[in-house]
C-alpha cells in the first residue's frame, strides 16, 4: 500500500498553526495581564527582602548582645575556653 504523503503534510500544517494561534493567545494574555503580574511579583520580592533584612537586624542584635555578655565576663574574671 502507498501511503498518502499530502495528507500526512496537512496534518503537520494544521498542528502548526494551532501552536501559533496559542501562542499568540499566551502573549495577548501576558500583555493584558502583564502589569498585575508584575505588581504581585514585586510585592512578593518585598516581603521576602524585608523579612529577610529583619532577620539579619535581629541576628545582629543578638550578636551584638553575645559580645557584651562576654566583655561583662571577663570583666567579672570569670572566661570560658
Amino acid at each position: 500500500m502507498k501511503r498518502d504523503t499530502r495528507r500526512s503534510g496537512q496534518t503537520m500544517v494544521e498542528y502548526i498553526i494551532i501552536v501559533v494561534v496559542i501562542a499568540i493567545a499566551a502573549l495577548a494574555v501576558f500583555g493584558i495581564l502583564g502589569d498585575t503580574v508584575t505588581e504581585k511579583t514585586s510585592g512578593a520580592v518585598n516581603s521576602l527582602t524585608t523579612t529577610k533584612n529583619a532577620d539579619r537586624a535581629r541576628d545582629a542584635a543578638e550578636e551584638g548582645r553575645s559580645i557584651d555578655k562576654l566583655k561583662s565576663m571577663e570583666k567579672d574574671g570569670v572566661k570560658e575556653d
